[in-house]
């Protein structure tokens, strides 16, 4: 098997995967749980974290995505607090 399409496999599996994580975040932002939702954030913070180390996504688009996803479990402490 040619060494691209190797890459290939592997990178498809890892952006599915830091998608998948990434749905679990805002799952749980759009619930309300806000306990779940800063669990989810960590462990998404991970995925995305190797992914952008692997290159098979932008370090900078990995930034991005954790600002975002960090920004909407921080507003629900903001709601839930008043």
């Amino acid at each position: 098997m040619l060494q691209n399409e190797n890459h290939r496999l592997r990178n498809a599996s890892m952006r599915s995967r830091l998608r998948t994580y990434v749905k679990k975040v805002l799952k749980a932002v759009h619930a309300g749980n806000q306990e779940e939702a800063r669990v989810a954030l960590h462990a998404a913070e991970s995925v995305i974290d190797k992914t952008a180390g692997k290159g098979i996504v932008h370090p900078n688009a990995a930034a991005r995505t954790k600002s975002r996803l960090s920004a909407r479990v921080k507003a629900m402490g903001s709601v839930a607090a008043h």
